[in-house]
């Protein structure tokens, strides 16, 4: 029985030889071959959050104003303009905008694309070629997906997909292959049809974390996940800043919801400082202190357990002569992952030496 299962999966991964032969010609990475920077095409203060041939995220907590932040992404790509704190500039062969909800009725979606079209400063009694609209609430992960897919081979000039509830294109987001099976259709779309796609993910109750196995893999792989998170100081407020952004990072910036019932910036807001352990000058560390401390305390291996994560780095940081206590290390730890220098891989962390610090 097992022999003939050996056999059967050999039989699914076996390549013909003229198949591989094809395959090959997009694989093979020669040094005498030139590729073009991909083409950016959103911005926030000058900091680039999206090229084409990539993929980003928004993500926040019930009620942070996630769907509004959208709408100025868009507005501004309609525009070609900036709206709220967004750039953008898509190719006029690029300059069709696929709008994605999967979780709110045709009525409050037709809400969003009203008030989108008002930011944009464009007109709402007449439809537009450049900006399609469809609502999958009803149907199926799956079929949700199929649509999508259809959708972008029979519409090339798509340079924006917005996916407002990725979580919905899937049956289970603490599913490990599954949500590695969608991070890579994502891939496939973004860089098969050079467009770009932003999500929208919900970020757990209890703490700023992304939810689910699919959370982790966004921020594993996407190119930016823009965080959106309720003022403490005033409830009407929501804050915009880069949990994870391959460009250099942008200053946070604010919005309230204006009396048009549009997203504005609040002008002269004052962030919060994040309180910090005096006793641990985690900015003051060099990056060859933090590679040095994760290459003692990790090595090439996965940890598996957070209580062993957290036993990793006091080992770590203690050989450079920084050893700290449990409270300081769990600090440390969310400091490390939103660096993206440790990176989650299923239940364990394992040091990923490629960090931008």
């Amino acid at each position: 029985m097992e022999n003939r299962k050996a056999i059967e999966a050999g039989q699914d991964i076996t390549m013909q030889k003229e198949d591989f032969a094809a395959l090959w010609k997009t694989i093979h990475l020669k040094v005498t071959d030139t590729y073009e920077v991909p083409p950016e095409i959103l911005w926030v203060n000058g900091s680039t959050i999206g090229t084409l041939g990539n993929f980003s995220a928004s993500t926040g907590k019930a009620k942070s104003k996630k769907t509004f932040n959208i709408s100025a992404i868009v507005a501004a790509a309609l525009k070609n303009d900036e709206v709220l704190k967004y750039s953008a500039y898509l190719p006029p062969n690029k300059r069709k905008i696929l709008y994605v909800d999967t979780e709110q009725s045709k009525y409050h979606c037709h809400k969003v694309m009203e008030r989108i079209l008002r930011l944009a400063g464009l007109p709402t009694d007449k439809d537009r070629d450049d900006f399609v609209f469809i609502v999958l609430r009803e149907q199926t992960p799956d079929k949700r997906k199929q649509i999508i897919g259809y959708m972008l081979e029979n519409m090339p000039d798509v340079g924006l997909l917005i996916i407002d509830g990725i979580r919905d294109l899937m049956y289970d987001i603490n599913s490990p292959s599954e949500s590695t099976d969608l991070i890579n259709l994502l891939m496939r779309w973004s860089s098969g049809y050079n467009l770009h796609i932003h999500t929208v993910l919900h970020l757990n109750k209890g703490d700023d974390n992304t939810r689910g196995h699919i959370g982790t893999e966004l921020n594993n792989k996407a190119e930016t996940v823009l965080q959106i998170t309720k003022s403490q100081q005033d409830g009407n407020i929501s804050e915009v800043k880069a949990m994870h952004i391959r460009d250099r990072e942008f200053d946070p910036f604010a919005f309230r919801i204006n009396d048009n019932a549009l997203p504005e910036i609040v002008d002269g807001y004052v962030f919060q400082q994040p309180k910090q352990d005096r006793n641990f000058p985690l900015t003051e560390l060099t990056e060859q202190q933090h590679r040095k401390a994760l290459e003692n305390g990790f090595g090439k291996q996965v940890v598996q357990g957070y209580s062993n994560v957290i036993a990793a780095l006091k080992q770590g940081y203690a050989s450079i002569g920084y050893e700290r206590g449990r409270n300081v290390l769990v600090s440390l730890n969310k400091f490390l992952v939103n660096k993206r220098m440790i990176v989650k891989e299923g239940k364990g962390y394992r040091y990923n030496p490629d960090f931008h610090y």
